[in-house]
């Protein structure tokens, strides 16, 4: 029997978003972040395909971009910001990123000269940041919009042991960035906005989960539940291959067997 204080890895494995043109989508990271396909699912209503750059780091996470087959559109909401992907100098890669064709947005001039925007052919907005770790192009955070900064933190650090490695406190919103305990810089991080006006925020349902790493699919689930996470889609009910929580802002949070 697990007691409360029982953690598991909880890296973060990818982050899922969908997609309405598959093949348009995938050429496009293949073709401007030098992704590869590293997998596909095909099921009867669905195709899930995930990317990363072909060098990336045994922990670094994924891209899942999720295909349904029924000609669906997606409203991208407010909730959640945008994916990070690091590179050596933004300057240069946005040159890059504007001679192969890919829509001017905010250029690093625009945002300081120190990061800077792209969006994929579906809208999702893509953050550009300068780091001197990981592969090139590879995920460094994924940004969710908070309604309660501290109760977010909170849950991450409750539910997933994860702790708070960075804050940024500006005028009018504070950034706080959370990763697992000891996890490797070439991991992913989750940052969470917060905007000090009281914002409320939509979820939309063009992004849809962040997903975490464990290799006892039901002794994590076990932890979640003592830690009173919220049970949502239990291992049983997706026939023992993953499970699903939720934040306390309604991010869907995926639990992954690797």
């Amino acid at each position: 029997m697990l007691d409360s204080d029982t953690s598991f890895d909880a890296t973060l494995d990818h982050t899922m978003m969908r997609v309405e043109d598959l093949e348009a989508s995938v050429d496009w990271y293949t073709s401007h972040l030098d992704y590869v396909e590293e997998g596909r699912m095909e099921a009867d209503t669905f195709t899930n395909v995930f990317l990363a750059p072909e060098d990336r780091h045994e922990a670094g996470a994924v891209l899942e971009l999720t295909y349904n087959h029924d000609g669906r559109s997606y409203d991208m909401g407010d909730a959640w910001g945008h994916i990070a992907v690091r590179v050596d100098d933004v300057h240069e890669a946005y040159a890059e990123l504007m001679d192969g064709g890919v829509a001017d947005y905010r250029d690093p001039e625009s945002c300081g000269g120190e990061y800077a925007f792209v969006t994929d052919p579906d809208g999702h907005e893509i953050e550009i940041v300068e780091r001197d770790h990981g592969a090139r192009w590879s995920l460094d955070h994924t940004m969710l919009r908070v309604e309660d900064a501290e109760a977010a933190i909170g849950w991450y650090a409750r539910k997933l042991d994860y702790e708070l490695h960075r804050r940024v406190e500006l005028d009018s919103f504070a950034l706080y960035f959370m990763a697992p305990r000891d996890a490797p810089e070439e991991a992913m991080s989750v940052e969470l906005t917060y905007n000090y006006d009281g914002s409320t925020y939509d979820m939309g349902d063009a992004w849809g989960h962040l997903a975490v790493r464990t290799e006892d699919l039901n002794d994590a689930w076990e932890a979640l539940m003592l830690r009173n996470a919220a049970d949502y889609r239990d291992p049983e009910s997706c026939n023992q291959r993953y499970a699903f929580t939720r934040t306390n802002d309604g991010h869907e949070v995926e639990v992954v067997r690797r």
